[in-house]
Protein backbone atom coordinates (compact mmCIF):
# COMPACT_ATOMS: atom_id res chain seq x y z
CA UNK A 1 0.00 0.00 0.00
CA UNK A 2 2.80 2.79 1.14
CA UNK A 3 4.84 1.67 -2.38
CA UNK A 4 1.57 2.04 -4.73
CA UNK A 5 1.08 5.49 -2.57
CA UNK A 6 4.80 6.53 -2.78
CA UNK A 7 5.10 5.30 -6.99
CA UNK A 8 2.50 7.99 -7.60
CA UNK A 9 4.26 11.00 -6.04
CA UNK A 10 5.30 13.29 -8.62
CA UNK A 11 9.41 13.37 -8.42
CA UNK A 12 9.09 17.26 -9.18
CA UNK A 13 7.27 18.07 -6.13
CA UNK A 14 9.07 16.42 -3.99
CA UNK A 15 11.72 18.87 -5.11
CA UNK A 16 9.54 21.62 -4.37
CA UNK A 17 9.22 20.70 -1.05
CA UNK A 18 12.90 20.15 -0.66
CA UNK A 19 12.95 23.64 -1.65
CA UNK A 20 11.21 24.71 0.78
CA UNK A 21 12.27 23.11 3.60
CA UNK A 22 16.08 24.69 2.17
CA UNK A 23 14.17 27.77 2.37
CA UNK A 24 13.32 27.20 5.99
CA UNK A 25 16.79 26.30 6.68
CA UNK A 26 19.05 28.88 5.12
CA UNK A 27 16.39 32.17 4.43
CA UNK A 28 19.34 34.53 4.31
CA UNK A 29 20.31 33.10 1.17
CA UNK A 30 17.45 33.29 -0.40
CA UNK A 31 16.14 36.71 0.76
CA UNK A 32 19.72 38.52 -0.01
CA UNK A 33 18.67 41.48 -2.88
CA UNK A 34 21.27 42.56 -5.49
CA UNK A 35 21.29 42.98 -9.50
CA UNK A 36 23.00 39.19 -9.24
CA UNK A 37 21.33 37.49 -6.45
CA UNK A 38 18.82 34.81 -6.81
CA UNK A 39 16.17 36.45 -6.64
CA UNK A 40 17.26 38.61 -9.63
CA UNK A 41 18.56 35.83 -11.64
CA UNK A 42 14.88 33.87 -10.70
CA UNK A 43 13.09 37.21 -12.30
CA UNK A 44 15.62 36.40 -15.52
CA UNK A 45 14.67 32.86 -15.66
CA UNK A 46 11.20 33.99 -15.92
CA UNK A 47 11.49 35.65 -19.26
CA UNK A 48 13.11 32.47 -20.57
CA UNK A 49 10.45 30.12 -19.53
CA UNK A 50 7.53 32.53 -21.63
CA UNK A 51 9.96 32.42 -24.48
CA UNK A 52 10.71 29.17 -24.88
CA UNK A 53 6.80 28.85 -24.52
CA UNK A 54 6.37 30.91 -27.16
CA UNK A 55 8.74 29.47 -28.92
CA UNK A 56 6.79 26.04 -29.00
CA UNK A 57 3.49 27.40 -30.12
CA UNK A 58 2.64 26.32 -33.40
CA UNK A 59 -0.28 28.79 -34.99
CA UNK A 60 -0.94 26.46 -37.67
CA UNK A 61 -1.89 23.10 -35.35
CA UNK A 62 -3.57 25.37 -33.23
CA UNK A 63 -5.58 26.70 -35.68
CA UNK A 64 -6.76 22.48 -36.78
CA UNK A 65 -8.93 22.43 -34.00
CA UNK A 66 -10.60 26.01 -33.71
CA UNK A 67 -14.31 24.16 -35.06
CA UNK A 68 -14.96 22.20 -31.69
CA UNK A 69 -16.58 25.81 -30.28
CA UNK A 70 -18.48 24.27 -27.16
CA UNK A 71 -15.61 22.44 -25.86
CA UNK A 72 -13.51 25.20 -25.82
CA UNK A 73 -16.02 27.73 -24.19
CA UNK A 74 -16.95 25.64 -22.01
CA UNK A 75 -13.20 24.98 -20.76
CA UNK A 76 -12.01 28.28 -20.44
CA UNK A 77 -15.22 29.57 -18.19
CA UNK A 78 -14.79 26.42 -15.74
CA UNK A 79 -10.24 27.65 -15.67
CA UNK A 80 -11.17 31.33 -16.11
CA UNK A 81 -14.26 32.12 -14.78
CA UNK A 82 -16.11 29.33 -12.49
CA UNK A 83 -12.92 28.45 -10.37
CA UNK A 84 -12.47 32.20 -9.00
CA UNK A 85 -16.41 33.00 -8.42
CA UNK A 86 -16.05 29.56 -6.47
CA UNK A 87 -13.38 31.15 -4.05
CA UNK A 88 -15.11 34.27 -4.13
CA UNK A 89 -18.06 32.57 -2.56
CA UNK A 90 -15.83 31.51 -0.28
CA UNK A 91 -14.03 34.56 0.93
CA UNK A 92 -16.39 35.58 3.94
CA UNK A 93 -15.27 32.18 5.77
CA UNK A 94 -11.50 33.64 5.80
CA UNK A 95 -11.18 36.08 9.05
CA UNK A 96 -8.27 37.43 10.52
CA UNK A 97 -4.96 38.97 8.52
CA UNK A 98 -3.28 35.08 8.45
CA UNK A 99 -6.52 33.77 7.07
CA UNK A 100 -7.02 36.81 4.56
CA UNK A 101 -3.22 36.25 3.00
CA UNK A 102 -4.22 32.33 2.53
CA UNK A 103 -7.61 32.95 0.36
CA UNK A 104 -5.56 35.30 -1.75
CA UNK A 105 -3.23 32.88 -2.09
CA UNK A 106 -6.43 30.78 -3.24
CA UNK A 107 -7.75 33.20 -5.25
CA UNK A 108 -4.92 33.26 -6.88
CA UNK A 109 -5.10 30.02 -7.82
CA UNK A 110 -8.24 30.26 -9.49
CA UNK A 111 -7.65 32.60 -11.39
CA UNK A 112 -4.42 30.75 -13.07
CA UNK A 113 -4.50 29.00 -16.30
CA UNK A 114 -4.87 25.29 -17.14
CA UNK A 115 -1.73 23.27 -17.55
CA UNK A 116 0.04 22.61 -20.65
CA UNK A 117 2.05 19.40 -20.73
CA UNK A 118 0.29 17.26 -17.69
CA UNK A 119 -3.15 17.68 -19.27
CA UNK A 120 -2.32 16.42 -22.79
CA UNK A 121 -0.43 13.42 -21.41
CA UNK A 122 -3.76 12.74 -19.01
CA UNK A 123 -6.07 13.33 -21.79
CA UNK A 124 -3.75 10.62 -23.86
CA UNK A 125 -3.49 8.14 -21.13
CA UNK A 126 -7.69 8.26 -20.29
CA UNK A 127 -7.73 8.54 -24.40
CA UNK A 128 -9.89 11.69 -24.78
CA UNK A 129 -9.65 14.05 -27.15
CA UNK A 130 -5.99 14.81 -28.01
CA UNK A 131 -5.89 17.78 -30.52
CA UNK A 132 -8.73 19.71 -28.36
CA UNK A 133 -6.12 19.17 -25.67
CA UNK A 134 -3.29 20.31 -27.23
CA UNK A 135 -5.38 23.37 -28.68
CA UNK A 136 -6.99 24.63 -25.02
CA UNK A 137 -4.04 23.91 -22.49
CA UNK A 138 -2.09 26.49 -25.30
CA UNK A 139 -5.14 28.63 -25.69
CA UNK A 140 -5.63 28.68 -21.70
CA UNK A 141 -1.62 29.88 -21.07
CA UNK A 142 -1.96 32.71 -23.65
CA UNK A 143 -5.64 34.06 -22.34
CA UNK A 144 -4.19 33.28 -18.97
CA UNK A 145 -1.59 35.91 -19.39
CA UNK A 146 -4.20 38.59 -19.76
CA UNK A 147 -6.63 37.56 -17.48
CA UNK A 148 -5.08 36.27 -14.34
CA UNK A 149 -3.21 39.68 -13.70
CA UNK A 150 -6.95 41.09 -14.19
CA UNK A 151 -8.18 38.88 -11.69
CA UNK A 152 -5.73 39.89 -9.47
CA UNK A 153 -5.78 43.94 -10.02
CA UNK A 154 -9.58 44.02 -9.21
CA UNK A 155 -8.96 41.75 -6.03
CA UNK A 156 -5.75 43.80 -5.06
CA UNK A 157 -7.72 47.00 -5.40
CA UNK A 158 -10.66 46.18 -3.48
CA UNK A 159 -8.56 45.11 -0.66
CA UNK A 160 -6.69 48.61 -0.68
CA UNK A 161 -3.14 46.85 -0.55
CA UNK A 162 -2.19 48.68 -3.69
CA UNK A 163 -2.98 51.65 -5.74
CA UNK A 164 -3.25 52.90 -9.68
CA UNK A 165 0.62 53.60 -10.06
CA UNK A 166 1.00 50.19 -8.53
CA UNK A 167 -1.08 48.50 -10.83
CA UNK A 168 0.06 50.41 -14.34
CA UNK A 169 4.15 49.01 -12.50
CA UNK A 170 2.72 45.45 -12.26
CA UNK A 171 1.31 45.50 -15.77
CA UNK A 172 4.53 47.30 -17.24
CA UNK A 173 6.64 44.49 -15.82
CA UNK A 174 4.24 41.38 -16.76
CA UNK A 175 4.68 42.96 -20.54
CA UNK A 176 7.97 42.97 -20.06
CA UNK A 177 8.90 39.60 -18.54
CA UNK A 178 6.28 37.52 -19.78
CA UNK A 179 4.04 39.38 -22.64
CA UNK A 180 7.38 40.16 -24.94
CA UNK A 181 8.91 37.08 -24.35
CA UNK A 182 5.91 35.06 -25.50
CA UNK A 183 5.23 36.88 -29.02
CA UNK A 184 8.89 36.90 -29.92
CA UNK A 185 8.96 32.99 -29.14
CA UNK A 186 5.88 32.93 -31.53
CA UNK A 187 7.90 35.12 -33.88
CA UNK A 188 10.35 33.10 -34.47
CA UNK A 189 8.34 30.10 -34.20
CA UNK A 190 9.13 29.01 -37.69
CA UNK A 191 12.45 29.85 -37.66
CA UNK A 192 13.36 28.02 -33.82
CA UNK A 193 10.01 25.57 -32.94
CA UNK A 194 11.64 22.35 -34.58
CA UNK A 195 14.87 23.06 -32.08
CA UNK A 196 12.64 24.07 -29.32
CA UNK A 197 10.42 20.46 -29.78
CA UNK A 198 13.51 18.44 -30.23
CA UNK A 199 14.87 20.03 -26.97
CA UNK A 200 11.64 19.59 -24.93
CA UNK A 201 13.19 17.82 -22.40
CA UNK A 202 15.89 19.92 -22.09
CA UNK A 203 13.54 22.88 -21.81
CA UNK A 204 11.54 21.30 -19.29
CA UNK A 205 14.19 20.87 -16.93
CA UNK A 206 15.38 24.71 -17.19
CA UNK A 207 11.78 25.48 -16.52
CA UNK A 208 11.39 22.82 -13.56
CA UNK A 209 14.62 24.53 -12.29
CA UNK A 210 13.83 27.95 -12.60
CA UNK A 211 10.28 27.30 -10.52
CA UNK A 212 12.28 25.75 -7.98
CA UNK A 213 14.60 28.77 -7.71
CA UNK A 214 11.37 30.92 -7.74
CA UNK A 215 9.83 28.58 -4.60
CA UNK A 216 12.57 29.41 -2.90
CA UNK A 217 13.38 32.61 -2.69
CA UNK A 218 9.91 33.20 -1.96
CA UNK A 219 9.83 30.95 0.75
CA UNK A 220 13.23 32.61 2.01
CA UNK A 221 11.85 35.87 1.77
CA UNK A 222 8.58 34.65 3.95
CA UNK A 223 10.37 32.88 6.44
CA UNK A 224 13.01 35.71 7.13
CA UNK A 225 9.63 37.88 7.74
CA UNK A 226 8.38 35.38 9.57
CA UNK A 227 5.65 35.26 7.96
CA UNK A 228 4.36 31.92 8.82
CA UNK A 229 3.91 32.18 12.52
CA UNK A 230 -0.03 31.95 12.47
CA UNK A 231 -0.22 29.23 10.73
CA UNK A 232 -0.42 25.80 12.23
CA UNK A 233 -0.22 22.37 11.00
CA UNK A 234 -4.14 21.85 11.35
CA UNK A 235 -4.03 24.97 8.78
CA UNK A 236 -2.18 23.11 6.15
CA UNK A 237 -4.10 20.21 6.22
CA UNK A 238 -7.50 22.07 6.18
CA UNK A 239 -5.82 23.67 3.31
CA UNK A 240 -4.89 21.00 1.42
CA UNK A 241 -8.44 18.92 2.02
CA UNK A 242 -10.34 21.81 0.45
CA UNK A 243 -7.93 22.20 -2.34
CA UNK A 244 -8.74 18.28 -3.15
CA UNK A 245 -12.61 19.34 -2.55
CA UNK A 246 -12.27 22.40 -4.76
CA UNK A 247 -10.85 20.08 -7.63
CA UNK A 248 -13.57 17.64 -7.56
CA UNK A 249 -16.78 19.98 -7.08
CA UNK A 250 -14.96 21.68 -10.52
CA UNK A 251 -14.33 18.35 -12.28
CA UNK A 252 -18.23 17.03 -11.20
CA UNK A 253 -19.51 20.64 -12.50
CA UNK A 254 -18.08 20.30 -16.01
CA UNK A 255 -18.77 16.68 -15.90
CA UNK A 256 -22.59 18.09 -15.53
CA UNK A 257 -22.35 20.66 -17.90
CA UNK A 258 -20.55 18.11 -20.58
CA UNK A 259 -23.64 15.83 -20.34
CA UNK A 260 -26.03 18.74 -20.64
CA UNK A 261 -24.59 20.04 -23.58
CA UNK A 262 -24.67 16.11 -25.03
CA UNK A 263 -20.79 16.08 -25.67
CA UNK A 264 -19.26 12.65 -26.35
CA UNK A 265 -16.66 10.64 -24.05
CA UNK A 266 -13.50 11.80 -25.85
CA UNK A 267 -14.60 15.84 -25.59
CA UNK A 268 -16.09 15.32 -22.04
CA UNK A 269 -12.52 13.89 -20.91
CA UNK A 270 -10.84 16.97 -22.08
CA UNK A 271 -13.39 19.39 -20.76
CA UNK A 272 -13.07 17.72 -17.13
CA UNK A 273 -9.06 17.20 -17.47
CA UNK A 274 -8.27 20.62 -19.26
CA UNK A 275 -11.12 22.51 -16.99
CA UNK A 276 -10.14 21.28 -13.55
CA UNK A 277 -6.17 21.56 -13.59
CA UNK A 278 -3.80 24.65 -12.35
CA UNK A 279 -0.33 25.71 -13.90
CA UNK A 280 2.33 25.49 -11.48
CA UNK A 281 4.73 26.98 -14.08
CA UNK A 282 2.56 30.21 -14.58
CA UNK A 283 1.60 30.45 -11.13
CA UNK A 284 5.08 30.58 -9.93
CA UNK A 285 6.28 32.54 -12.64
CA UNK A 286 3.77 35.53 -12.26
CA UNK A 287 3.79 35.82 -8.54
CA UNK A 288 6.72 37.11 -8.97
CA UNK A 289 5.34 40.20 -10.93
CA UNK A 290 1.96 40.32 -9.22
CA UNK A 291 3.45 39.77 -5.94
CA UNK A 292 6.46 41.65 -6.00
CA UNK A 293 6.48 43.86 -3.54
CA UNK A 294 4.40 41.39 -1.01
CA UNK A 295 7.33 39.52 1.82
CA UNK A 296 5.04 37.06 2.29
CA UNK A 297 4.77 35.66 -1.00
CA UNK A 298 5.44 32.25 0.05
CA UNK A 299 1.71 31.80 1.70
CA UNK A 300 0.54 33.31 -1.65
CA UNK A 301 2.01 30.39 -3.61
CA UNK A 302 1.31 27.61 -0.92
CA UNK A 303 -2.36 27.00 -1.93
CA UNK A 304 -1.20 26.08 -6.10
CA UNK A 305 1.87 23.88 -5.02
CA UNK A 306 -0.88 21.66 -2.47
CA UNK A 307 -3.04 21.64 -5.56
CA UNK A 308 -0.21 20.73 -8.10
CA UNK A 309 0.26 17.56 -6.25
CA UNK A 310 -2.92 16.72 -5.51
CA UNK A 311 -4.55 17.11 -9.22
CA UNK A 312 -1.57 15.22 -10.57
CA UNK A 313 -2.72 12.17 -8.06
CA UNK A 314 -6.05 12.17 -8.88
CA UNK A 315 -6.25 13.11 -12.30
CA UNK A 316 -3.93 10.31 -12.90
CA UNK A 317 -5.90 7.49 -11.00
CA UNK A 318 -8.83 9.20 -12.75
CA UNK A 319 -6.85 8.83 -16.11
CA UNK A 320 -5.98 5.14 -15.55
CA UNK A 321 -9.53 4.09 -15.03
CA UNK A 322 -11.12 5.84 -17.95
CA UNK A 323 -8.41 3.99 -19.84
CA UNK A 324 -9.76 0.52 -18.45
CA UNK A 325 -13.03 1.16 -18.41
CA UNK A 326 -12.42 1.91 -22.26
CA UNK A 327 -10.09 -1.11 -23.63
CA UNK A 328 -12.80 -3.14 -21.42
CA UNK A 329 -15.66 -2.04 -23.98
CA UNK A 330 -13.86 -2.42 -26.58
CA UNK A 331 -13.44 -5.95 -25.99
CA UNK A 332 -16.69 -6.15 -25.78
CA UNK A 333 -17.61 -5.02 -28.75
CA UNK A 334 -15.67 -7.10 -30.48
Amino acid sequence: MITKFLKKIDGFFVLLISAVVLAWLKPEIGAAEGKFSLAAIANYGISAIFFFYGLKLNRHKLRADIGNWKLHILIHIATFVLFPLLILLLRPLFHGDDNTLLWLGIFYLAALPSTVSSSVVMVSIAKGNIPAAIFNASISSLIGVFITPLWMSLILSRAAETDADTLVSIIGKLVLLVLLPLTLGMALNRQWGKFAEKNSFKIRIFDQSIILLIVYTSFSASFANNVFEGFSTTTIIMCAAAMLILFFVVFGIVGILCRRLKMNREDTITAQFCGSKKSLVHGTAMSKVIFAEHSAIGVILLPIMIYHALQLMAVSAIARRKMKNEELRTLDSH
